[in-house]
């Protein structure tokens, strides 16, 4: 396919939009935003240079998104910085896959739907999602001891450390006062949720003590994520 001049500049002038802002939606960019809705040619362009730089290009209703692939640790986070960000200093594994396990209890609570959207709550708060984080690490410890009663490998076969994860987070101390401290189970879990909001994903409310989800993570959800057969295999590990 032959492309004219005009499309590959403006091609260009987009996929650089979304490098430096990583969306676009049609409100901040309406030129832009429709000649990438309208024009195929454009479209191709735009998602030919995020293959090029390891990303997708996906459009969510009214905003364009640049998502890096998971291996992608130019655009997006290592699992070193990852660890760095969210973890303890000399954090191990251990911390860093409890700090997913976090974050996916976050999703589940928040996007457990089955109707026009997958949403089922508009809030949380950070109390609520800290005891739920203890009771789940409790009950996926327990089926680890029931299932390894039929001589399997049980964590491999739920698909998560759970022992690990316990152990973890049990390392963490409590701390009434708030405290901000990676070493605290509310420090840890604050340094989280301030990830999060930063990336756009959730609004934290602090002096409430509340958490919100944004209409980015709300339209990657519902079109993106919960669309990959991989999700069910997460709520089925998590659900109660």
């Amino acid at each position: 396919m032959a492309y004219e001049m005009e499309d590959i500049r403006i091609g260009q002038e987009i996929f650089y939009y979304l490098l430096e802002h990583h969306e676009m939606s049609e409100e901040a960019q309406e030129r832009l935003f429709r000649c990438y809705a309208e024009n195929e040619r454009i479209q191709n362009l735009v998602k030919s240079q995020g293959d090029a730089a390891e990303c997708d290009i996906e459009r969510y209703g009214d905003v364009i998104y640049l998502i890096p692939r998971e291996d992608n640790a130019f655009l997006g986070f290592s699992k070193a910085q990852l660890k760095q960000l969210l973890c303890k200093s000399g954090g191990t594994d251990k911390d860093y896959y409890l700090s997913q396990f976090v974050i996916l209890t976050l999703l589940v609570e928040f996007y457990d739907g089955q109707g026009a959207t997958s949403k089922t709550r508009d809030y949380m708060r950070v109390g609520e999602l800290q005891n739920c984080i203890s009771g789940r690490l409790r009950e996926g410890v327990e089926r680890v001891r029931e299932a390894e009663q039929d001589g399997e490998s049980a964590e491999e076969k739920l698909g998560l450390a759970f022992s690990n994860m316990a152990e973890a987070y049990e390392a963490l101390r409590s701390d009434e006062r708030g405290s901000r401290a990676k070493t605290t189970k509310e420090g840890f879990l604050y340094n989280i949720l301030n990830f999060l909001q930063k990336q756009g994903l959730i609004e934290y409310v602090e002096e409430d003590e509340m958490i919100k989800t944004t209409k980015k993570l709300d339209q990657f959800m519902d079109w993106n994520l919960l669309n990959q057969n991989h999700f069910q295999r997460v709520r089925r590990v998590l659900e109660r």
